[in-house]
């Protein structure tokens, strides 16, 4: 059938009918996956066209996915955090979901307590497994949408579930149907898509849920599971690996609309950032992430990084409040005992801090020049400088109007004799065989020591 693509001022053909391939082997993309090498990554050449849907949007698997790799967080810190989480998405929901686990009293009661906030976003959902026993806990808790598992690689249906492509897919409709029978909205989590057979089982199952959506008018979502970090953005490379290819192929063949297409990368080939803007770029409207990236293995995608991809994509942030970002990290590091790397784009202590003396003479002559953005306004974070061996008088000098917060007629210049006077030091305890930063309270200290009389005016400023 020809038809007129009003986004793309086009005629497309849309007469592809991809049926299910019940094969009897399974289809284990050996010539790419042969495990005692790494991955391949080939490609076909077939580009397909740029599709951003109107409205793009994070949701959030912390507390379902994300927990699974850390130790339990206690009922108050979920819902401590799902409010931080519903102050970044802001007011439009730009942080648009919540997904919990139900399984434990514990689960239920984070659930229930997280409901009686009574927050419009992010929108709490739940996830389960393919089976009635488990369906029967989300008709307990009051939810509108579940994920559900089905996953749909043939490392799975055959080497895991010792099913049949035709089996298993008769098993997923089934827990859906029971699903969209009792008014609740299927959220399909296509688990291992990034090694599935694209167009004999992925293509087929998709168009099966969306006949079941159009028959029953309740929405069915599709999660695309880059279970295993597989997926590449790179333009021209093979299914089932190319993350524009499984979204453009949704789109395109099984007819699902952009707003029931949805992300979920893993960050196995430190690929999990920009797989989730692609998936956006082509056709996605959800990227589904998890804060500070925790999840299985290397992590899913980091929630704050797909909000700070959002303000660069759509030019504004919506109503989207970075400075929660800086707290939740916090929150992470002083209430669940969390290491943030220091160096960790955002939320590191350490991400906008030089140590080199010429990156800090260059930001204490303009910040901007070495510092991303203006991250004091927009993360609560101001730029700093660590004093070590190689920051020089630049990086002592930016530390002191920094640290104590001078205003511009007050900020101390290289050739402050304070400066000169704390570098002679700082160089002594070099020469001596010290080879760690010097931290903040060892800087004030050394104020005391060679210049007393200044540190009142000084403090007076940071009060």
């Amino acid at each position: 059938m020809i038809f007129f693509n009003e986004k793309a001022n086009l005629l497309e053909d849309s007469i592809y009918e991809y049926e299910l391939q019940d094969v009897k082997e399974p289809h284990l993309y050996r010539e790419l996956f042969d495990y005692e090498s790494i991955p391949k990554i080939a490609f076909d050449n077939r580009v397909v066209p740029v599709n951003m849907p109107e409205h793009i949007w994070i949701t959030d698997t912390t507390f379902r996915d994300g927990q699974q790799s850390t130790s339990p967080f206690t009922v108050k810190q979920i819902v401590d955090l799902y409010k931080l989480m519903a102050r970044l998405g802001g007011e439009k929901g730009l942080v648009r979901q919540s997904e919990f686990f139900i399984y434990s009293k514990k689960d239920r009661e984070a659930l229930r307590a997280c409901q009686d906030t009574g927050l419009k976003f992010p929108e709490i959902t739940t996830w389960i497994r393919a089976n009635e026993r488990d369906f029967e806990l989300v008709k307990e808790a009051g939810v509108e949408e579940t994920g559900i598992l089905v996953s749909c690689s043939d490392y799975h249906i055959f080497k895991k579930m010792n099913l049949t492509r035709k089996q298993a897919l008769d098993k997923y409709l089934g827990i859906v149907k029971s699903a969209l029978a009792c008014g609740i909205k299927p959220r399909c989590h296509f688990e291992d898509i990034t090694r599935a057979d694209f167009y004999g089982f992925v293509v087929p199952f998709a168009g099966e849920l969306m006949r079941l959506s159009e028959e029953s008018g309740i929405p069915i979502k599709i999660r695309m599971c880059d279970t295993m970090g597989f997926g590449v953005n790179f333009p021209g490379a093979t299914l089932p690996r190319s993350v524009q290819g499984i979204v453009y192929g949704l789109h395109h063949f099984a007819h699902v609309p952009h707003e029931l297409l949805e992300w979920h990368g893993h960050n196995d080939f430190y690929k999990v950032v920009t797989n989730a803007s692609t998936a956006w770029l082509y056709g996605a409207s959800a990227v589904n992430c998890s804060l500070l990236g925790i999840g299985e293995r290397t992590g899913n995608c980091p929630l704050e990084a797909m909000a700070i991809e959002y303000a660069s994509l759509r030019g504004t942030l919506d109503g989207m409040d970075l400075t929660a970002i800086t707290e939740i990290a916090d929150y992470f590091e002083r209430e669940i005992c969390y290491n943030v790397p220091p160096k960790t784009p955002f939320v590191g202590r350490a991400f906008n801090s030089t140590r080199a003396g010429i990156h800090a003479d260059g930001m204490l002559k303009n910040e901007e020049i070495y510092n991303i953005f203006d991250t004091a306004k927009l993360l609560n974070r101001p730029a700093r400088v660590s004093v070590n061996k190689t920051s020089g008088l630049a990086g002592i000098a930016f530390w002191i109007n920094e640290y104590f917060k001078l205003p511009d007629e007050h900020k101390v210049e290289k050739q402050d004799p304070l400066v000169l006077g704390m570098k002679v030091h700082i160089d002594a305890e070099y020469e001596e065989g010290r080879n760690s930063s010097f931290g903040d309270d060892e800087l004030v200290n050394l104020i005391y020591v060679i210049a007393p009389h200044r540190i009142r005016e000084l403090e007076a400023f940071s009060l």
